[in-house]
Parts: C-alpha cells; structure tokens; sequence
C-alpha cells in the first residue's frame, strides 16, 4: 500500500488508456507492470446515414468520465488524485477514417472499422497494389470517397485513426504505431514505414484525380516501438482532466490499436504466438515466421507494435447478438420475480452451452450485425435458423450463439492450414472468456489449436498500452520488445491451456457445414429485409 502511495506522488506510475468499441477504458499499473487501479466508461457506436459512427464529442466526454472514474477510486483508496506519471499512451480501435482540413475541422462524420461500404474500393486497390486491402482500412475509405466524389476530398489534410486522433489532441503530434499505421496503408516491416512502392503507386491515383496532396502528406508519421511520440500539452491535460491536477510534460509513447495491445497484453509479439482477441468483432493474429505465398482476401497482414508481419483474420461481429439475447433473458428474469446480476446471468448461459449436443442439434445462428467479407455478406442480418426436428433446447440454442461468434473466423483460419502458417498455441482475451473455461473450451475445439487464458486476460487492452509506455521508458539498450515483456512482465503469470475436445471438433465440423449451406439464407435476409 505504501509502496503503491508512494508510485502515486513520485508519478512513477504508467497510465494507459483504449477506446474500444463498447468501453473506454483507463488503467494505471505500477513500476511492476501490475494494474493500481482503473475507471471505465460505456458508450456504444451510432448508425447514422447508414454508416456506424461515434461523435466527436461522445470521444471527449467518455474519456473524461474514464479518467475521473480511475481519479475516484485512486482518491478513495489512497487518498491521492493522479497528478503525474512516468508515461502514457493512447490505443483505439483500429481502422476507420478520421479526415481533418488545414484549420483542424472534421471534414466528414468518422467511418468506424465496422463499415462495409468501401466493397469497389478494397477490391480495386488490392488488386492494383498486389496487397489485401480489406473493406475497413483506412486507405479503403479514403479511395472510396475519392471514388464518390465527395465534397471534402480536396480539403484533407490530416487523415488519421481514433488513437491517433486522441494522441494529436492530447500532444500536438500527427504521429503513430507502426501496428496501428499497418491498418492504415501496408508496411514495409524491413523499414517500419509505409510501403514506399505502395505509396508510389497510389500517389499517382491521387495526381490522376488532381488531388493537391501525396499520401505520406495527410497520413501520420510512423513511429516504432519505444520510442517517444510527444508530451502531453498543457491544453491536452485540461481535455483529460478539467480538474486541473494532471501536469503536462508527461512523455507519450506512439498511439497503438486495439489489435497491438491485445498482442503486448497475451505477450504475442514473437514469431509462432498468436492470440484471438473476442469481443464486438472477433479477430485471430499469428506472428509470421515468413511471408505468405499468396494474397488472400480473407487475410489481412499487419504488424506487432515493433513491425513484425502479423496474419490477422478478423470478423466484424462476435458477441454483440449473442449479447442482445442475453438482455432477453435478463427481462424474463425481472418478469419472473428473479433476482440474478449480469455475470451471474453470463455464467449460468454460457454454462449452460456445454450441456447442449456437440453439433447444437441442428440450430444454426448467423450473428452479422454488419457485413462479413469473409463470407461474401455485405450487410448484417442477425438470423437464427432450424428444421423443424432441430432439438431446440436451452443448451443447444446457447452453443450456436457461441459456435456462431467462432464460424467465420474458422473459415478464415482453415485458408492459413494450406500456407503452412504454424502457431504453437492461441491466448484468449476478451468477453467471451470472461466466464471461466467456457469459450476457452469451445474455441480450442472449433479452432482445433489449444487456447490459453493468462490470469492478467481481464486487464486488456489498456493495459498493454501500458505497457508499451513502460518499455518506453524502461526498456535497456538494445533490448527487444519481446525480451522486455517475456523477462519482465509475464515471466511469472499463470497461464492455463485447454486443448481441443475431439467432441468438441466433430460437433463445431457438423455445425459450421450447416451454417455453410445456410449462408445462401443469411444473404436472402440481407436482400429481402431492407
């Protein structure tokens, strides 16, 4: 306690802070790497004119309540409000378009990650530049508006992401993570920088437009790993905290996504480690030991915070109808007079799941809330399906709600079997693995690889932005990234592995061939329900 009081006062503490798609989350950690205390804030993403957004102001307001949250319980446990730290750090979800003219101004509504309406232009620009371009990219959105011909195309001169908007308002700096520029635009990992033949090639798509800028002069610099990205600014301090306690000087490391602090958190930044990060949307990364052969739509190729090629398959939607459904449940619950909180109601579904029959008993469930582009669907349709001699119980209807959060990203991990791409074990994060053992099970069998959850798989995102500012700060001379998190930080945290069930495999194999042959329904959904 006294140890920890005195990280506070001396400002030897590391704060880290993630907007991810459901929660902004701040999370304070010790010269030990381990969390002090944290403060949350709930917010949800808007659909508006058909495209899903937050408001600017919704960002700043939700920021601010996460950092007072974190000041509360510092203040009522300790009896200190944080005044300054070591270092900090911003991550947010990946992707999206953030276009800014000369003067600041937004040019038009942030385009989350979660977007589909970029179809022409992901596919003219993987082709052109050789490279998979997936649908929610930022330069997908960016060609796509230039393909539209909108209004604010010729006024952009700043185009950036949700941390790295966050990071330009709190230090003045249009800067970023090699991993988070990596959904961006393709990286040259040899260099740690935008590829320079890419950005070559797409230069002159912008000159044939007329367009008055290059690429690199509207994208953020690009920054590795441990080195310094900027102060926080005396006007950044007061966005953060109108209480006025945060000091400004306080070193920044580079802005990171979702995806990379996921990767510090599971401590997969290695060649051969991979970790599923399933919560809104679901994604699998593998560090690559060598490039793949082919250019695959389904597969996006990314970095590790230090610019390794990372393989990532990522799915838009995992939880978010299975999360819909328990809502349900908790309003016949109140109307039946019963009193359960939300993670004992959790627990007791997701339980319930491994009761049902291996293959779900013929349920099948689609859980798009938007489009998949690995399955071929453009929007989302959430849509539950049987015959009429399905077994319909409660078992069998919760295991198709968590075998459908698991369905499409199999389909786009059965492409990397053929490329070879070896991975000696995943690590779960997120809310699907919140209830103890359950979705850990049920992914090792639908993925047929083991799964493991770190005892520290709670503290997430934020806290690996953390500890990306830590590394910063404290790493050695030449010491690695990945020196720095396997000797330091997770050398003596517990992990616990699951392997594949064989039942498991065999009932997921008999439930994704059904939700194969149904996708042809999910499509007819999307056609007739407009």
């Amino acid at each position: 306690m006294n140890n920890t009081l005195k990280s506070i006062q001396s400002g030897e503490a590391i704060l880290g802070i993630e907007l991810g798609s459901t929660r902004i989350k701040a999370v304070l950690i010790g010269p030990d790497h381990t969390p002090i205390a944290s403060g949350s804030h709930n917010w949800e993403n808007r659909f508006e004119n058909n495209l899903w957004t937050y408001h600017l102001e919704d960002v700043w307001s939700g920021l601010r309540s996460a950092y007072a949250d974190l000041n509360a319980q510092l203040e009522k446990k300790y009896g200190e409000p944080l005044r300054k730290v070591k270092a900090m750090g911003i991550s947010g979800m990946m992707h999206g378009y953030l276009a800014f003219d000369r003067e600041g101004r937004q040019l038009a509504e942030f385009r989350t990650w979660r977007n589909t309406n970029t179809e022409q232009a992901a596919s003219e620009l993987t082709e052109y530049l050789n490279f998979n371009i997936p649908h929610r990219w930022s330069v997908a959105h960016l060609y796509q508006v230039i393909l539209d011909n909108e209004k604010h195309v010729s006024d952009i001169d700043f185009l950036t992401t949700l941390a790295g908007y966050v990071h330009w308002q709190l230090t003045g700096q249009k800067v970023m993570g090699v991993g988070e520029a990596s959904g961006m635009f393709p990286i040259d990992s040899s260099l740690c920088d935008y590829d320079d033949n890419m950005v070559s090639k797409f230069d002159s798509l912008l000159k044939a437009r007329g367009l008055p800028y290059t690429l690199r002069q509207i994208l953020p610099e690009v920054r590795n790993a441990g080195e310094e990205a900027g102060v926080l600014t005396a006007e950044g301090a007061k966005l953060l905290d109108p209480s006025g306690y945060l000091q400004p000087g306080i070193p920044f490391c580079p802005p990171e996504g979702d995806a990379q602090t996921g990767m510090t958190a599971t401590n997969s930044v290695a060649p051969r480690t991979g970790n599923v990060s399933a919560g809104t949307s679901i994604f699998a990364m593998i560090v690559l030991e060598k490039p793949l052969s082919n250019v695959y739509k389904e597969l996006d190729i990314v970095t590790t915070p230090s610019g390794r090629p990372v393989v990532m398959v990522h799915c838009n939607t995992c939880t978010s109808d299975l999360d819909a459904w328990v809502r349900v449940f908790a309003e016949f619950t109140e109307a039946a007079g019963a009193s359960l909180s939300k993670s004992e109601l959790y627990d007791l579904l997701y339980n319930k799941a491994l009761e049902g029959d291996a293959d779900c008993g013929g349920l099948v469930n689609f859980n798009y809330y938007s489009g998949e582009p690995i399955t071929g669907v453009e929007e989302g349709r959430p849509l539950f399906v049987r015959k009429p001699d399905a077994r319909l119980t409660l078992a069998n209807f919760m295991r198709s709600h968590l075998f459908s959060c698991m369905a499409t990203l199999k389909i786009g991990m059965d492409i990397l079997d053929k490329e070879n791409v070896s991975v000696d074990k995943l690590l779960g994060h997120g809310g699907l693995f919140k209830t103890k053992g359950v979705g850990q099970k049920l992914m090792a069998g639908a993925l047929s690889v083991p799964v493991a959850v770190m005892e520290t798989a709670g503290e997430g995102g934020p806290w690996g932005m953390a500890l990306l500012a830590a590394y910063m700060v404290n790493k050695a001379e030449g010491e690695a990234l990945e020196d720095y998190l396997q000797n330091r930080v997770f050398q003596d945290i517990r992990v616990e592995s699951m392997q594949p069930d064989p039942v498991d495999q065999a009932g997921f194999a008999a439930f994704l061939e059904n939700y194969k042959s149904c996708l042809a329904v999910e499509q007819a959904a999307v056609e007739a329900l407009r």
